[in-house]
């Protein structure tokens, strides 16, 4: 390894996806990787052995979660720069990642010349979002947020429930639905039902099961 070089771990629970970044990396002058993990946990340990400069955590793995790790790397080394790559784009992941401590945020079909210039960007100490992904957050943060059983409601309404089977599904009135569903199409700002449930999926405020 040559002097100053900046020594990234890579967490990524498919082996393709590590080769592809190792491959890209290696081939930097001012890069190189010091280890590959496959889980959060394996994550977690490994930080502690070799402390990176910059770690390139995955999302969504199995056991801990890319977020987990994130946060459990930072209570122990609060100085720790983490960059999430991941495929997923919702805001309920995004906010994850960051509240967990993660500086910068980015997708796995990124071109590799932003990629590498986010990476060295995080390693110099500032934190990077994609500009969408900016706008998006700041869009949240100014938007009510939902109640718990408003929350629920939004999850049956994406399941295709009409208002009288919420209410049966959840043991309401069905006007007292009729009000959560008027509700929450004003603070998600959407005109109806079909895309209250598409903005919900988006944002990662529901699931498709």
């Amino acid at each position: 390894m040559k002097r100053n070089q900046m020594r990234v771990l890579l967490v990524d629970d498919h082996l393709v996806v590590r080769m592809g970044l190792r491959s890209l990396l290696e081939v930097q002058p001012d890069m190189t990787v010091v280890a590959e993990v496959a889980s959060g946990a394996e994550a977690v340990k490994a930080f502690a052995e070799h402390q990176p400069d910059v770690t390139l955590m995955d999302l969504r793995m199995p056991g801990l979660s890319g977020a987990e790790a994130t946060a459990a790397i930072r209570q122990r080394f609060p100085a720790a720069r983490v960059l999430v790559l991941t495929t997923y784009d919702n805001d309920e992941d995004i906010c994850r990642a960051l509240e967990a401590g993660a500086a910068g945020y980015l997708l796995k079909n990124t071109d590799s010349e932003p990629l590498l210039k986010t990476i060295r960007a995080v390693h110099a100490g500032t934190y990077r979002l994609p500009a969408d992904i900016s706008a998006r957050l700041a869009q949240r943060r100014a938007a009510p947020g939902l109640s718990p059983r408003e929350l629920d409601v939004l999850q049956l309404i994406v399941k295709g429930q009409s208002n009288k089977e919420i209410a049966g599904t959840l043991n309401l009135a069905e006007n007292t639905v009729k009000n959560h569903v008027k509700m929450i199409l004003e603070k998600l700002e959407v005109a109806d039902r079909t895309q209250a449930a598409t903005t919900a999926l988006h944002r990662g405020l529901a699931k498709l099961e």
